[in-house]
């Protein structure tokens, strides 16, 4: 008896080790069926985002404009992207999602004037008593302060004081009193000729007049090396281009010269309602007209700037403007310092805009009042520091905030806009190699006309502000 109970005792442990085998095989099939899908579902979410992205990436260049515009809508995507260092390679040029008929485009009326309706401008100082009046004033800290402060009626300082210079023939006043669409370049102490515009319609050429900005040694430089047509009227044209020579400039710094037609161009021309900078060594290669509808009137915008290839925050421009010698490193240290003591952050994606940071070649406006603030704040930021407008315009627009709504637009889009040609010569200016206040005191490198803030007490301390730091983005920057 006992025998046979010990094989059927025997017999039912092997089934219950078999069935507690059998649910430990199953138990270990579940958890790698379910590891499986977990990696499965996490490759097909992973899949699913890269295409969504890539779609992002892809959209952004199209020349589809329904594409772009969806593109626009989210921008901020590719900017985190680049802030990740995941986004690809930025394109050098890209097609413009113009349309593909000027005479099809329609003029749309001026925008209303909202929050500041009445734009009037200072044209003389009470305190300057010199003959021979600053250009830009004598603009103090307070006024300063107070010209960002917006009100519907405002009163600024913006360039062009009273005897102080940029003065222009009467034939050329009389010529510019018809000119609404304006497409303006400026060529300063003979380092260009002018480059004539392409693609440009018939529309446009009624349309737009097509200014040229000179000074007197630029205009001799240009007449020994380039075809200059005398009118009936005595104008000065070069191919499409209406030389307009300006006398008795303001500044001993040229690089400051050649802000004023670039950053008050409605001063300048004040009959415009749109204008078109180009910088004097851009061949511009698209419609005046497409370029208005593409970037103003599509998106109900007013002004539009290309973002910076390299650079998004005022700091990393800084930094690339010490490095390369393009100011006296000390002097752009105090304007940052400046600004940062201010409140200007460095650019991040949580910003509104998707730079800080523009390319400045190529300005594109409507000549609202806002517009025309905004364009008379950055020129007098210019006028106190340093003559480097890239540092300024992000930090003017800094302080306007949502006022100013405007576009920058892809750099890839920018690059396609011109053909650029090299200077005649470089620029070069001795303030650009300084390395310490002493040195540009004590070789005389002050400028007397111009950046008088940077040698005007502050008035708060300075000594312990610390420059966020800088990380090099691109070699190329």
């Amino acid at each position: 008896m006992s025998g046979s109970e010990d094989s059927v005792a025997g017999g039912g442990g092997g089934a219950e080790a078999a069935l507690k085998a059998d649910g430990a095989a199953m138990r270990l099939v579940w958890r790698r069926g379910a590891v499986r899908l977990v990696l499965v579902s996490a490759i097909a979410w992973a899949m699913l985002v890269l295409v969504a992205l890539a779609f992002h990436l892809w959209s952004c260049s199209s020349s589809v404009a329904f594409l772009s515009a969806l593109c626009k809508k989210d921008s901020k995507v590719l900017s985190v992207l680049d802030s990740m260092g995941l986004s690809s390679k930025p394109l050098h040029r890209c097609p413009i999602p113009v349309v593909d008929d000027p005479d099809a485009v329609a003029i749309p009326k001026r925008t209303p004037n909202t929050i500041v309706k009445k734009l009037s401008y200072i044209n003389v100082d009470k305190q300057d008593k010199d003959p021979s009046p600053l250009f830009g004033g004598r603009q103090n800290w307070k006024q300063r302060e107070e010209s960002f402060k917006l009100n519907s009626t405002m009163k600024v300082h913006c360039g062009f004081m009273k005897n102080s210079g940029v003065d222009m023939d009467s034939v050329d006043v009389k010529y510019i009193q018809k000119c609404k669409f304006v497409v303006a370049s400026g060529i300063f102490d003979g380092y260009d000729i002018p480059h004539q515009p392409s693609n440009i319609s018939r529309r446009s050429q009624k349309l737009f007049c097509f200014l040229m900005v000179v000074d007197e040694v630029s205009l001799d430089f240009i007449e020994k090396n380039t075809t200059v047509k005398i009118d009936k009227a005595g104008g000065k044209w070069v191919g499409i281009w209406r030389l307009i020579t300006v006398h008795r400039l303001p500044f001993d710094e040229p690089r400051r010269n050649g802000k004023i037609p670039k950053i008050l161009t409605h001063r300048l021309f004040p009959q415009a309602w749109y204008s078109i900078w180009i910088d004097g060594k851009m061949e511009l290669i698209v419609d005046p007209l497409l370029i208005l509808e593409r970037y103003l009137w599509r998106g109900k915008y007013t002004f539009a700037v290309a973002v910076h290839k390299h650079h998004r925050s005022i700091y990393e421009e800084g930094d690339a403007i010490k490095r390369r010698k393009r100011y006296a490193r000390p002097l752009v240290d105090l304007q940052m310092k400046m600004y940062y003591y201010e409140g200007m952050e460095p650019w991040s994606p949580k910003k509104r805009m998707p730079s800080d940071v523009p390319e400045g070649a190529v300005l594109i406006r409507e000549h609202t009042t806002m517009t025309d603030l905004f364009s008379c704040l950055w020129f007098n930021e210019v006028n106190l520091f340093t003559p480097r407008d890239q540092i300024s315009f992000g930090y003017v627009v800094h302080r306007l905030g949502d006022a100013l709504k405007f576009l920058m637009f892809p750099n890839c889009e920018y690059n396609s806009l011109f053909i650029l040609h090299r200077h005649t010569r470089e620029h070069s200016s001795k303030v650009e190699w300084a390395k310490t206040i002493d040195e540009i005191v004590k070789k005389g490198l002050k400028e007397t006309r111009g950046g008088l803030g940077l040698w005007t007490p502050y008035p708060a301390d300075l000594s312990s502000v610390e420059l966020p730091a800088v990380k090099r983005t691109s070699p190329a920057g």
